[in-house]
């Protein structure tokens, strides 16, 4: 099923599936992206304020951004994003743990300029197994409107 700017809500809550990383997973990313010691060295970690390797910041919004694709993007007519805000990393992510990611709808407008999309602000998420928020992020995004919308209704 498409989706269109005109099938979310604000308040809209989607599950948008499970993803993890292996220890190997996370040291090839951190090598190429972001090599901290923490992040490509178990042994030097063990010695950090996390006690173990952690996956790079950068690569859990890589995890979610893959399930928001998967689970969202794709069935949408997605327009681009102008960029997000309030990156935050609440808690370390460690290898094998499994993680949920989470869509919410925070706002909902027809672009002024464009009329042909919408801009939905959400609240994203990646939780750990125990229901805790270890990623959030606010995001921008722009949705085609449904074909034959009609600019009166949204004035």
């Amino acid at each position: 099923m498409t989706r269109y700017f005109e099938d979310f809500q604000v308040g809209d809550i989607f599950d948008l599936g499970r993803t993890s990383a292996t220890q190997e997973e996370i040291i090839a990313f951190a090598r190429q992206f972001d090599p901290q010691p923490i992040h490509t060295d178990p042994e030097r970690a063990k010695e950090s304020f996390f006690g173990e390797l952690i996956a790079s910041g950068w690569h859990t919004i890589s995890l979610f951004m893959r399930l928001m694709v998967d689970g969202l993007i794709n069935e949408t007519i997605s327009m681009g994003s102008p960029g997000v805000d309030e990156v935050r990393w609440i808690r370390p992510v460690r290898s094998n743990e499994v993680l949920r990611g989470r869509f919410t709808v925070l706002d909902s407008k027809v672009s002024q300029s464009r009329t042909n999309l919408g801009i939905i602000r959400s609240r994203c998420e990646l939780l750990n197994p125990s229901g805790e928020v270890v990623m959030s992020l606010l995001g921008t995004h722009f949705i085609g409107r449904r074909p034959n919308f009609s600019t009166e209704s949204n004035v």
